[in-house]
């Protein structure tokens, strides 16, 4: 089967569509990066794309709240298309910005019965931009298929991954949705500044929607594809083929396989 093409959505204010669609290039998928306008232009081209992305960035300047003018575009024209690509085995991915798109578009968690979600300030009350440990649960989504921990960049200032009330986490974690934490040295999760760096509730850095199509996390995986991306690189006496977060875009282009 040729490599998937992946749609790499921008609009002012995004910072992060080059490396999101860099990552998706060297993972084997055929990206393109397209305005928000030519999208909303042309709903039905997203039938050429086996897979969405909506990378990181401040979309309309977060004046709104983070993401919530393009969540509002996409929610009313696109969502839709975004069943459909979903329908014929294609995948959607969210990250930071992205990931707050998702959720306040509606699209994530992605099953009403478990009660709405935001993403709200920092419990620091400031944009926090640092190195954070993950550990994913594999089996749920295409994105995650092992255990290993990844080390990948956050860089957000409204990451705090909320729901209702601590019945709606119970179904979330109880539906296996929730499939990325943050982790101390010790592998478990944990609300422990600054390993988890927004006070996020349970260490949940990422979800995905019930069928594991979608999936949106606050971390950057586009920013540690290349070995001397992590900090550490200097003191390792041999690299790794690649940077760990490219982990996340090979599992999804091997989807297609």
């Amino acid at each position: 089967m040729p490599s998937p093409r992946v749609l790499v959505v921008r609009a002012p204010g995004t910072n992060c569509d080059e490396e999101t669609a860099y990552a998706w290039q060297l993972a084997g998928a055929r990206p393109e990066i397209w305005h928000i306008a030519r999208v909303l232009d042309d709903p039905p081209a997203l039938r050429q794309f086996q897979i969405l992305t909506i990378p990181g960035g401040f979309s309309y300047g977060d004046d709104l709240g983070a993401g919530r003018v393009l969540a509002t575009r996409l929610g009313q024209i696109l969502a839709e298309g975004v069943r459909d690509l979903c329908e014929r085995g294609g995948l959607v991915l969210g990250i930071c910005n992205g990931f707050q798109v998702l959720v306040r578009s509606g699209l994530l968690p992605g099953d009403p019965r478990l009660g709405p979600a935001t993403l709200a300030r920092n419990d620091s009350g400031q944009f926090e931009d640092r190195w954070t440990r993950l550990r994913p649960t594999p089996g749920r989504t295409p994105f995650l298929t092992d255990d290993q921990p990844i080390s990948m960049p956050a860089a957000h200032g409204e990451g705090k991954f909320l729901m209702s009330n601590s019945d709606a986490l119970d179904r979330l974690e109880s539906a296996g949705l929730a499939v990325l934490h943050y982790v101390d040295r010790d592998g478990q999760p944990t609300l422990d500044y600054p390993a988890n760096p927004s006070g996020t509730s349970r260490g949940i850095a990422g979800i995905c929607d019930p069928t594991g199509r979608i999936l949106g996390l606050m971390p950057h995986p586009e920013r540690n594809v290349l070995p001397w991306h992590d900090p550490g690189w200097t003191r390792r006496r041999s690299l790794p083929v690649a940077g760990a977060g490219l982990r996340l875009f090979r599992n999804a282009v091997q989807a297609f396989d």
